[in-house]
């Protein structure tokens, strides 16, 4: 301490750094120190006069001697503490790693072995006061592993203050959309809180920034990386403009001039700031730039919202005054399946290719042999893709790669793209293809014309479920359109996924098999309508599914019958196909709703046959009680469509009871339905419930082991409540599975007893 025999004692895990201190931090209410207020201490190597200053922010009093020493230049933290106390930043260190002239007798050491002259002359000066061990945190280069130095060096810096603003502006004001706009709030976060922008980069490759320095030949002791003089820094488009303006700084001509240019590039993002109006030639004001700046859209990741989204509408308005487009749509991230960020070190980076064509095991691990990974990291990745990839990645084809990612976007600001996933729509592809191959056989002797939906609609002809195939296009068509403009994708293919599985393959071509293969005079109306329907059904489907979907849906829809015979106006591809619209007279809410009573009744029916093991090629008497209203109106219109689905020999609606046989299964749809099936004579009352009894046996043992643990002694006292909680939920699950045996196989008994009496 200055005028006085007291030393202050630090502490630092970086002992070169003190070459370059400037100031000692206290904390104002640490009792310990406040006689020092105000005063200074004397660097032990230059004689540097020290300020020791109060601040609350950096100082931990309980930590170490709860003195810190202060190096501006060579720390974050103390930048910041610099900064508030108005101190001197000194580097200490050049560009090689070595100290520089600031380092008194160190100077030309490289920063290690200076490390370890500091502490021999600290000692020899009787000032070193011990080491002890300490965990830190050290910054590294990815790519040589060595450790980073924080350092001050003269950078390009831009204000960003006045187009932060109008970008934040134009958000606000309904100028600029993000979508989702739950993404606004990460905007505003970081535009809000904006600071100058370092735009200045030390790279061999990039653009070169546009600043000369400036001097006069003959002139020494004028370094451009002394901030004093910023002045001599002239910025302009070309060597003839920095010239001109250098002309006027310095008031000489311009033979006496010395101009040298920043070898520092323009960071990336400053570059690709100025990407939608640079591409149109700006700042020349060409054709292009006239006829297609402003742009519309643009779809990019989330994590680069700020990066790269903020600096082009930024520069778009500094630059030309104008939005560089109006909507930002941002899609999630691609995570594994674990929500890990996909990365080469971890070994969970999925190649699309390699999901589009497949890849063995094998081929995964050899890229992981030919990288450049450390084999420890090596090692780990191989281990991941193993459990991940036993058996390697199936070939699944774009269509499906694509198709799943859009089914991702749901989940909102990530994808944790599961394969087995992907794998399933490849498989809902092979069911494309193969219903519509297995469609085409329905429609082989149809003749399809231009305005073919225009003449079903008006012929007369067409069945319910032939309305309610059209309504159920109409419905997918108006909703795929509605969240296409509103950017839902993931919405958009769960719509068309349902049409396809559901309405066409579930329901609609089931339906029509009888329909299309009666090829009889009587029935000529009812299959011309059916097939039809079809037609339009699968026509309208691929193209509503071709921009998620396109070479499958491209493939299929050549492949229809009638392609090519459509007049002119018939495009060559389904891509120049117009994009189906949603025709609400076309839509049929009573067709509708009418199949949904229908359904109902088929899937009790379904429930019925399963529940009694009756096999698909024995068809079934089935007892329907409905109520009376629409319900009855649906089941008594559409008995053939029960018949046909649900495997039936008869559907009697309504029956009286006295005509409902005594040896019925049961299933209670709900408080207006109930659907009965005759079991006479098609069930082995014995076999079955042998067949239940060695299930209940199976239940029962494990069931009673599980009581007796739970009632052993301590196991209240001595079992966790996550332990507690499992064993009863378990139990729970086989008292019902019992429960449920023994209501089983007292039906049986009961509906044997029935059939010997009847």
């Amino acid at each position: 301490v200055e005028d006085s025999s007291e030393q202050l004692i630090v502490a630092t895990t970086r002992l070169e750094t003190m070459l370059g201190d400037t100031a000692v931090a206290i904390h104002p209410e640490d009792e310990r120190y406040k006689h020092l207020h105000g005063k200074f201490v004397i660097h032990p190597f230059n004689g540097r006069r020290i300020p020791i200053v109060c601040d609350e922010k950096l100082v931990d009093m309980s930590f170490g001697t709860g003195a810190v020493k202060i190096t501006p230049a060579h720390d974050p933290n103390d930048y910041e503490c610099g900064k508030r106390h108005n101190l001197e930043f000194i580097t200490i260190l050049g560009p090689d790693g070595s100290i520089n002239h600031n380092g008194s007798q160190f100077e030309g050491m490289m920063r290690y072995d200076a490390r370890i002259a500091v502490e021999e002359a600290l000692k020899e000066k009787g000032l070193y006061k011990g080491k002890e061990p300490n965990k830190m945190r050290l910054g590294l280069c990815s790519r040589s592993g060595d450790i980073l130095e924080p350092m001050i060096t003269p950078q390009w810096y831009v204000n960003c203050d006045g187009m932060a603003k109008r970008s934040t502006d134009a958000v606000r004001k309904g100028e600029l959309k993000i979508l989702p706009a739950e993404h606004e709030k990460t905007w505003f976060q970081w535009l809000d809180n904006i600071r100058d922008w370092c735009v200045s980069r030390q790279l061999w490759w990039g653009h070169q920034i546009p600043a000369w320095f400036a001097t006069k030949k003959g002139e020494e002791g004028v370094l451009k990386t002394d901030m004093k003089n910023n002045d001599r820094w002239v910025v302009a488009r070309n060597e003839e403009d920095a010239f001109a303006k250098a002309v006027n700084l310095l008031g000489c001509s311009k033979d006496e001039i010395i101009l040298e240019r920043d070898e520092d590039v323009l960071d990336t993002w400053f570059s690709s700031g100025l990407f939608p109006f640079s591409v149109m030639g700006w700042p020349d004001n060409t054709n292009d730039f006239k006829a297609f700046y402003p742009t519309s859209l643009l779809e990019t990741g989330l994590d680069i919202l700020f990066f790269w989204v903020a600096r082009m509408v930024m520069m778009g308005l500094q630059l030309t005054d104008t939005l560089p487009f109006h909507t930002v749509y941002l899609h999630a991230m691609v995570r594994d399946k674990d929500g890990r960020k996909m990365s080469k070190s971890l070994g969970n980076v999925i190649d699309p290719l390699e999901v589009i064509n497949g890849c063995t095991l094998e081929t995964l691990l050899a890229k992981l042999d030919a990288g450049n990974l450390p084999a420890k990291e090596i090692a780990r990745a191989k281990k991941d893709q193993q459990a991940d990839f036993p058996d390697g990645i199936p070939e699944c084809g774009s269509d499906a790669l694509r198709f799943g990612l859009l089914a991702y976007t749901v989940q909102g600001r990530d994808v944790n793209l599961d394969m087995k996933r992907v794998v399933g729509y490849r498989m809902f592809c092979n069911k494309l293809w193969n219903a519509t191959r297995f469609a085409l056989h329905f429609v082989s002797d149809f003749q399809p014309t231009p305005n073919i939906l225009e003449e079903l609609m008006s012929s007369g002809k067409m069945a319910i479920r032939d309305k309610f195939m059209i309504s159920r296009l109409m419905a997918c068509s108006e909703t795929v359109n509605d969240c296409f403009a509103s950017y839902k994708f993931g919405d958009a293919q769960h719509a068309a996924y349902s049409y396809w599985m559901n309405d066409v393959c579930d329901v609609f071509l089931e339906l029509i098999k009888p329909v299309v293969y009666d090829k009889s005079d009587e029935n000529k109306a009812n299959r011309w309508a059916a097939q039809a329907t079809l037609w339009i059904a699968i026509e309208a489907g691929l193209r509503i599914l071709h921009p998620m979907m396109p070479f499958v849906t491209e493939e299929l829809w050549h492949r229809l019958p009638g392609r090519g015979t459509l007049g002119g106006a018939e495009p060559k591809s389904i891509m120049l196909a117009e994009f189906p619209e949603c025709n609400s007279a076309y839509r049929n809410f009573e067709c509708e709703e009418s199949m949904e009573a229908t359904m109902k009744i088929i899937r009790a029916c379904r429930s019925l046959r399963q529940q009694y093991n009756i096999g698909n090629k024995v068809l079934t008497h089935f007892f329907v009680k409905v109520a009376s209203g629409q319900p009855e109106d649906a089941a008594k219109s559409q008995t053939d469509d029960i018949k046909t689905l649900g495997k039936a020999s008869a559907v009697d609606i309504n029956l009286d009871e006295e005509s409902i046989p005594k040896s019925v299964g049961i299933v209670v749809v709900d408080e207006q339905m109930t659907v009965l099936m005759d079991i006479k004579g098609l069930v082995d009352y014995a076999a079955e419930i042998k067949k239940l009894e060695k299930q209940l046996t199976k239940t029962t043992n494990p069931m009673q082991q599980l009581e007796d643990k739970m009632a052993a002694p301590g196991y209240e006292d001595n079992v966790s409540e996550e332990v507690k909680t499992s064993n009863q939920e378990r139990l729970d699950g086989l008292k019902k599975k019992a429960t449920d045996i023994e209501e089983a196989i007292a039906n049986f008994k009961n509906l044997a007893e029935v059939e010997e009496s009847g």
